[in-house]
């Protein structure tokens, strides 16, 4: 549980910093090698300044509503960060993406103040697989498997937009309840695992206490191990876990209410993977004054894999 708030998690294999000075993050170890991913989720068309990496991972929400207009403006943003390589998967805020459900529902979602606007699908996909995209090495991943170089090694990564419905909010990508197992079951093996939401008991509790990942993915990761699984959607759960594959330790952690900042390092040397909720959209509980998107508390992660 501490490790969810912890500013920096350490362990033989990983190196998590969640909390650091901008522009001057501690560097990548000296000894051996190790690839560093940068991590951000649910940004939301807000723009802010990102670590520099081998690899960015962002695991959705690249729009508030779906329109055009956001997501140019993220995509420009991508384009121009100095990261070799960006992998780029959708979340349900994205609404346009998702073909099937726009088409039934784009009227929905627009503002009482701002009217929906239908925006085609050419544009959009254009943004995240056309020639500025291939050039600034975005890789935009929907229900697909892609292989990259990075670090000095192959690295594999399967990326699907698609999360839990939950409460009665308008949503693209999403899937019922009775349909879990079928859609996680496609989940392949892989180095590193990108969903929108989270699996289920791993920092996904809303701030009404109220726990919105998915069972059957808690369940499938379990069985599929990846080194990393990077997930958002539940800005209020933003943070790290280190799970140790030991049998009978089921994979469970939450953020911690105080928002303790601490350091926390393991030592052993078991199989293990590193959960991260990337979400940068601040969400906190009562009153509390909300910070900048990307900024304390909700910073991108920068992480650390031992090749």
């Amino acid at each position: 549980m501490a490790q969810s708030r912890a500013r920096r998690i350490t362990s033989p294999t990983s190196i998590v910093q969640l909390d650091y000075e901008y522009g001057i993050p501690e560097a990548k170890p000296e000894s051996g090698s190790w690839t560093r991913f940068v991590l951000i989720s649910d940004t939301h068309a807000s723009t802010f300044s990102v670590p520099d990496g081998d690899v960015l991972l962002h695991s959705g929400d690249l729009t508030r509503r779906g329109t055009l207009h956001e997501l140019k403006r993220t995509m420009e943003w991508l384009y121009a960060l100095p990261h070799p390589v960006k992998i780029v998967i959708a979340g349900n805020r994205d609404f346009s993406l998702d073909r099937v459900w726009y088409d039934d529902h784009w009227q929905e979602t627009g503002k009482q103040d701002k009217p929906a606007v239908y925006e085609p699908p050419d544009p959009l996909f254009e943004l995240l697989e056309g020639p500025r995209a291939k050039e600034a090495n975005v890789v935009y991943l929907h229900n697909a498997r892609h292989s990259f170089t990075a670090g000095g090694r192959e690295w594999t990564v399967y990326g699907s937009a698609l999360s839990p419905n939950f409460g009665a909010r308008i949503r693209a990508f999403g899937y019922d309840a009775e349909d879990a197992d079928a859609v996680v079951s496609a989940l392949p093996q892989a180095d590193i695992l990108m969903t929108h939401g989270p699996p289920r008991g791993i920092l996904d509790r809303t701030t009404h206490n109220a726990f919105a990942g998915c069972p059957a993915l808690t369940t499938r990761v379990s069985s599929l191990r990846p080194r990393l699984h990077v997930f958002g959607h539940i800005h209020e759960s933003h943070g790290a876990y280190v799970h140790e594959w030991i049998p009978g330790n089921r994979p469970t952690a939450q953020t911690a209410r105080n928002r303790t900042v601490t350091d926390f390092e393991l030592v052993d040397a078991n199989p293990q993977t590193v959960f991260i909720n990337a979400a940068n959209t601040p969400k906190l509980a009562g009153n509390a004054r909300t910070p900048r998107v990307g900024s304390e508390g909700f910073k991108p992660v920068i992480l650390d894999l031992l090749n």
